[in-house]
């Protein structure tokens, strides 16, 4: 954490997919000393091994790789095992916290998959020892450099087939999608593993939110490296941004909720405003359109931040005739601006102050004018005129 308290975040960037070695490498890649690293996987009191790091290039990327080294690669353990030697350990609470939620995930998915008690998974399949390392020195990594949130990006998910213990099995692979419900995927045509049960596991269970860059003030970047080449000259890489969290006054990615309306009276949109910027409405507009067969209706338009979606279309079916709702995300860019007073000949009224491209100007808030011209029975546009007429620096900010 900075000196005035900013908050580090990083996105994991898979363009490439994501596995433990290459999430773990990326971190080593970041900042994260290996020394460190194997100081604290010794308190796992693990059968011996080595961890070794190599400088890579990939398409002229710098990056880092690491291969796990081991004299006794046969011992496997299940689930309860695992739960008992992190439990037993000497790492730090939230270290172990955070491990055993990975873990519980790909416990989950494999017991779910294999169709057997959670307690009696078996981790051979996923590398054992490698998975352990992968997923405790990731959560190690991740509390070493501060990091407070991470963010993912969509995740690419492959064709073909990966052979396994059990077989050949379709890829993704099952645990795989299993791990991946309710997070942003997209396919890909190559026909490698991208995306293995241990970095689903990882992004899965660590990640606050899943979508586009953040922003941030970007103060390093790791690269893990994959252990294959991808086909069709791609890179196989996985990056790790590292930076200081910007707060943005308002959410720049909204959802647009849209119906058509035929057959619903528009006396009552005045009510449906109230409700619908109640439950969290960002804009609402209403636009007379001709529908089918020459029938006169209406288009209803609300803009909402996605958190607040559900709530917005519980609304428009609560409150109209509509039968369906359309909706999508979109990107949006605002001005900044600050709500406050300036002085008038009727004393102090309610503006915003906005920050364009030329400038600051004034821009009147109508109820409060509206208040004004009623008060003091003059006509609304010559309130309007004299917020008008203020200059921006007289302007009062609201605290």
């Amino acid at each position: 954490m900075s000196s005035n308290q900013q908050t580090l975040i990083a996105y994991a960037d898979c363009f490439s997919g994501v596995s433990g070695d290459m999430f773990l490498g990326a971190l080593v890649d970041a900042g994260l000393p290996l020394d460190y690293l194997q100081t604290q996987l010794a308190a796992l009191h693990l059968e011996e091994f080595t961890i070794r790091c190599t400088r890579q290039q990939d398409h002229t990327i710098s990056s880092t790789g690491l291969t796990i080294k081991t004299e006794d690669s046969k011992i496997t353990r299940t689930w309860k095992d695992i739960r008992t030697l992190i439990e037993n350990s000497a790492l730090k609470t939230t270290v172990k916290e955070k491990a055993l939620t990975v873990f519980t995930c790909l416990a989950d998915a494999e017991a779910k998959i294999h169709d057997c008690q959670v307690e009696d998974v078996h981790f051979h399949e996923i590398g054992g020892l490698d998975s352990i390392i992968d997923i405790a020195g990731t959560v190690i990594g991740l509390d070493y450099l501060g990091i407070a949130r991470l963010i993912t990006s969509p995740l690419p998910m492959p064709r073909g087939f990966i052979r396994c213990d059990h077989g050949m099995l379709p890829l993704p692979a099952p645990a795989v999608c299993e791990i991946l419900q309710d997070v942003p995927v997209y396919g890909s045509s190559i026909e490698q593993e991208l995306v293995t049960p241990t970095g689903a596991a990882l992004v899965k269970s660590l990640s606050s939110d899943f979508g586009d860059f953040p922003a941030m003030k970007i103060s390093r970047t790791g690269y893990g490296a994959g252990s294959r080449k991808l086909s069709g000259d791609l890179p196989n890489l996985f990056r790790l941004v590292i930076g200081y969290e910007r707060k943005v006054e308002e959410i720049q990615e909204v959802e647009v909720i849209e119906t058509n309306l035929d057959d619903w009276s528009p006396e009552s949109y005045p009510h449906l405003c109230e409700q619908l910027f109640s439950s969290g409405a960002l804009d609402v507009s209403l636009i007379p359109v001709h529908m089918k067969k020459g029938r006169p209706g209406f288009l209803l338009s609300v803009i909402t931040s996605p958190a607040f979606s559900g709530e917005i279309k519980k609304c428009i079916f609560a409150e109209t005739t509509s039968l369906g709702l359309r909706f999508r995300r979109e990107k949006r860019m605002t001005l900044p601006r600050e709500t406050g007073t300036v002085n008038t000949s009727w004393g102090p009224v309610q503006a915003k102050r906005v920050e364009t491209p030329t400038g600051y100007a004034l821009y009147p808030e109508y109820e409060d004018c509206r208040r004004v011209a009623l008060e003091n029975n003059v006509p609304l546009k010559d309130v309007y005129a004299a917020v008008n007429c203020c200059s921006p620096e007289k302007f009062k900010k609201k605290f």
